[in-house]
């Protein structure tokens, strides 16, 4: 790797224009020098666009149809250059020195395609008189190994023990180049988040990598983020854990049996869901058809667990 390597930051939005001035300017003030900023915008409708315009050269805009967060990450990951990828999402918030903490890791430990971190969920009003450029992790300069390749290969079943934390969202990743050139382009589904989940398994199936065990970065609790608000959410997260597990499945063969269990899962949400969803009937359908009789008699005996033990996440 280079002694600087380029580090591309992607910023993905859809109507976030409340958000995503913070966003822009927390990749604009990180303290490593040698970065580009994508902001990939999935056809909003609000004033995102002006707000992009207003970056002038520099950042890279991508405005585009609204096609989901698969869309916009290949859109943004086909016009960065960067040697290093780094994900936020725009109602999120980069730490000032998140990037050049990356960068040492992933240059300290070459072997490593991934660099994961936890996020510190704050909600709007907090984040609003929070001073980040004074902010310094308490477990700075601390990181932990992960190598799941074979647990997952296997399906996962060990894999959650050796991750110092659950795997993050958007803004808690980041991959070399190299790795994202065996996922990109991603299955692209409209109106859904595949995109992170789909790139957050595959990621750890094709290389090791390492988790930093700092909080470099705020996700933001609002009452348009979905997954850190609604507690209602089964039917969106059924069709989720589907379609990933199709993919996955398709695209990567060899982790059929993780797929099958990620399936499971989503089984399992539809379940508790209430069954109106046609996209994921489809997907049900479609994915249990290309299956065998054995095979389909333990996804359905997996669910069945996840159903009466409350559990259903993989």
């Amino acid at each position: 790797m280079q002694p600087q390597p380029l580090v591309s930051i992607l910023i993905n939005n859809y109507n976030y224009a409340q958000f995503l001035r913070d966003a822009i300017n927390s990749a604009l003030n990180q303290t490593y020098p040698n970065i580009e900023i994508v902001v990939v915008d999935d056809g909003s409708t609000d004033n995102s666009s002006e707000i992009i315009a207003s970056y002038g050269d520099a950042i890279i805009p991508v405005l585009k149809a609204n096609g989901g967060q698969a869309s916009a990450f290949n859109a943004g990951f086909a016009a960065s250059r960067g040697d290093i990828i780094c994900f936020l999402d725009a109602d999120d918030i980069f730490l000032p020195e998140k990037v050049a903490e990356v960068v040492r890791i992933l240059k300290d430990y070459q072997e490593s395609l991934w660099c994961f971190h936890p996020l510190k969920k704050v909600d709007s009003a907090d984040i609003l008189s929070i001073n980040i450029l004074s902010i310094k992790s308490d477990h700075q300069n601390l990181v932990q190994e992960c190598d799941v390749r074979s647990d997952i290969c296997q399906g996962g079943g060990r894999m959650r023990q050796k991750l110092p934390f659950s795997i993050p969202a958007t803004s808690g990743l980041c991959f070399t180049r190299p790795l994202l050139q065996q996922v990109f382009p991603m299955p692209e589904a409209e109106g859904i988040g595949l995109g992170d989940t789909y790139l957050q398994f595959t990621s750890v199936a094709l290389g090791k990598g390492f988790a930093a065990l700092s909080n470099l970065a705020y996700q933001r609790v609002h009452d348009r983020n979905l997954y850190t608000h609604n507690a209602n959410r089964k039917p969106v997260t059924a069709n989720i854990l589907c379609l990933t597990a199709f993919w996955i499945r398709t695209n990567f063969p060899f982790l059929t049996q993780f797929a099958h269990k990620l399936f499971a899962a989503g089984l399992n949400n539809y379940w508790k869901s209430d069954h109106s969803n046609k996209t994921t009937q489809e997907t049900l359908n479609k994915y249990l058809a290309s299956v065998t009789f054995l095979e389909k008699l333990k996804i359905y005996l997996r669910s069945l667990y996840y159903y009466f033990t409350s559990i259903d996440i993989v």
